[in-house]
């Protein structure tokens, strides 16, 4: 594809975020911005023309973009239930798709996003950022290069305070608030799990077998909520469906276990918990700390946080990923430490060179499936489920040595 014309969907935060940060200072052309709520998509469309390009075809309804011949590329940054409808309806009518992060509401639609993908072959990216930073790509590179031996076992969070967001949800028209009202599951699994499935070469040599996931109880945003928003009455007396902490155990068809941890409704720090450990060593997000099986590294057993945490940084010149080497001498530009831009950086390369997407519709299905089959397993009590292959048995396939270099 050698002329992009984009029809951006969705203006809230995330959206607009997106297209400032990302996507517009790239010097890509947006022809047309679509928001059901008319003041966010004026607002995207204002943004637009500040970059000085000509005022965009506005929409309130996204088949209307999907309609548009003008547009030959679709990014997907709406409210997590609308994702799938929107990305095959892209797909059908022949446009590029690039599709933002959030969980299934079904099999059914995990399944349907590949047979789109399958019977139309349109290009397809998940928008998974995390997959993109530089500590998840330092340690990906690791693992590569053998330093923490054969990998066991990988572990990562989504474990960020998000009771005011979700507390507020009405005012801030928000879709997390009915989704923590109705649904009890791990409902962003994918910010832990991405960066895991590379590490582990899921879907490229391996996949997800099983899963279990237990939930506690809800308790923080009603207490949040009698705290700080008492005037909501009606939201005073709804009881959340969705637990404080929920816990995802994944076996692997290699042997792997994966630990997912969803934790957005108590007071905390923010963090990934980005954890890889290996029979020789490990990478720890929470300390930033690499370990290594070694007399140096042993002798500070007891005392490892007083003296080595932060320790990843003295990695960085020999370890960092030839991605990010590139990325840091070129300046590092965009949202949420770079990986915003440098993920759509990807996207559109890949598009002009026809080239696969490094997050495909097999690892969008296979990671989005997870909200689903957590849900399954919570309503019956911790119950081990089936992890569906979507590849259809594809997994098997040799990983390609190039992708660590274009990815």
């Amino acid at each position: 594809m050698k002329d992009i014309r984009i029809g951006f969907i969705g203006l809230g935060s995330r959206g607009y975020g997106l297209l400032e940060m990302a996507v517009l200072p790239q010097g890509e052309q947006v022809v047309a911005v679509c928001d059901a709520y008319e003041d966010r998509a004026q607002k995207g469309a204002g943004l637009v023309e500040k970059a000085g390009q000509a005022r965009p075809s506005v929409y309130l309804d996204y088949l209307d973009v999907v309609r548009d011949e003008k547009v030959n590329t679709i990014i997907v940054a709406t409210a997590w239930e609308s994702h799938v409808e929107i990305a095959l309806a892209a797909m059908y009518a022949g446009k590029a798709v690039a599709v933002e992060v959030g969980g299934s509401y079904s099999l059914k639609a995990c399944y349907d996003l590949v047979e789109g993908y399958e019977k139309t072959g349109t290009p397809f990216m998940f928008l998974e950022n995390c997959c993109f930073g530089r500590r998840e790509m330092m340690a990906l590179n690791m693992v590569k290069k053998g330093l923490f031996g054969e990998v066991v076992h990988c572990a990562g969070g989504y474990q960020h305070d998000l009771r005011s967001e979700i507390a507020f949800g009405k005012e801030n028209r928000h879709y997390r608030l009915r989704n923590y009202l109705s649904r009890n599951c791990e409902n962003y699994p994918t910010h832990d799990l991405g960066p895991i499935a590379k590490v582990l070469d899921i879907n490229r040599g391996n996949r997800m077998l099983t899963l279990c996931s237990t939930a506690s109880k809800a308790a923080g945003l009603r207490d949040y909520i009698k705290a700080n928003k008492s005037d909501d009455q009606r939201l005073m007396n709804m009881a959340f469906a969705q637990g404080d902490v929920v816990t995802t155990v994944i076996k692997c068809a290699r042997g792997e276990t994966i630990v997912l941890t969803l934790d957005t409704t108590l007071p905390r720090y923010y963090t990934r918990n980005f954890t890889v450990r290996g029979t020789k060593g490990m990478y720890e997000e929470v300390t930033d700390s690499i370990f290594l099986d070694r007399k140096e590294d042993i002798a500070y057993d007891f005392t490892w946080r007083d003296n080595c945490v932060g320790n990843a940084r003295n990695y960085e010149a020999e370890y960092d990923h030839p991605v990010w080497k590139k990325y840091i001498e070129e300046g590092v530009k965009g949202g949420h430490d770079g990986m915003d831009w440098l993920e759509f950086e990807t996207f559109f390369r890949c598009l002009r060179e026809d080239a696969p997407m490094p997050v495909d519709v097999y690892d969008a299905a296979s990671w989005m499936a997870v909200t689903a089959l957590s849900e399954m397993s919570i309503a019956k009590g911790g119950a081990v489920v089936d992890v569906p292959d979507f590849t259809g048995g594809k997994w098997h396939m040799i990983v390609d040595e190039n992708e660590r270099e274009r990815f």
